[in-house]
């Protein structure tokens, strides 16, 4: 079963619009660009010309602040597009890019994307709410860092991350290649420690396991109970 990324859920073939190189005389002038753990795939300041799609690998999205302070905004796996910031008329990236395993990006300029909505129509929608899906989980991310202790943002981050990429396997939910400890403290803003706190708690109570392959969610109406309890 794919996993429960928005294309999958739109009924829409991403790698065979976006990285067709498996059609035979095939004329498409998409570039695959290959990446080892650590590579940049762009970095603030960099011209804003290129949407990339990751046929394989992960790639984590973040920005520098202040005193050389990381702020982690996402991490993004096979089947997932990224730089769409450029569509939307910015012309230097303000974020930065980098690989956190062996990665194989197609890389398409701006005009090849217009192509792109020109031959399928529902791509430029579904561009469009792409945009505005990621405009509203980063005002929900923000929302939780003043509302939310660090519990319950490491909680809802778990079932966020359900939401998005898990597998119903019986009466439980899996979630494969899960991501680190360290990982999960950059994207809630709290520490590493605090996550292991808080997943070796819900491990206790039976709600979930994990290893560094995948988390197991054993019980998914005890942990959406778990947020009324940590707020």
């Amino acid at each position: 079963m794919p996993e429960k990324n928005i294309w999958y859920l739109e009924n829409i073939d991403a790698e065979g619009i976006f990285c067709p190189k498996k059609m035979v005389n095939s004329k498409e002038t998409h570039i695959f660009s290959n990446f080892v753990k650590g590579d940049y795939i762009f970095e603030p300041l960099d011209s804003a010309d290129k949407i990339y799609f990751i046929s394989s690998g992960r790639v984590k999205i973040a920005s520098e602040g202040e005193g050389e302070k990381t702020v982690t905004k996402a991490i993004l796996t096979s089947g997932e597009i990224f730089g769409e910031m450029a569509l939307a008329g910015q012309k230097q990236r303000r974020d930065f890019a980098v690989a956190l395993e062996p990665t194989e990006i197609c890389v398409m300029t701006l005009e090849e994307m217009k192509a792109l909505f020109k031959d399928h129509s529902s791509l430029y929608l579904f561009m469009m709410k792409l945009l505005g899906n990621r405009a509203l989980d980063m005002e929900k991310r923000l929302e939780s860092l003043i509302f939310k202790d660090s519990r319950s943002r490491i909680v809802e981050f778990l079932l966020d991350l359900n939401e998005k990429r898990g597998q119903r396997v019986g009466y439980e939910w899996v979630v494969r290649k899960f991501i680190t400890h360290q990982e999960i403290a950059n994207l809630t803003a709290t520490s590493r420690q605090t996550v292991t706190t808080v997943l070796n708690d819900l491990k206790s109570k039976n709600v979930l396991t994990f290893d560094r392959k995948r988390l197991l969610i054993r019980d998914l109406e005890k942990l959406q109970a778990e947020t009324s309890q940590a707020s």
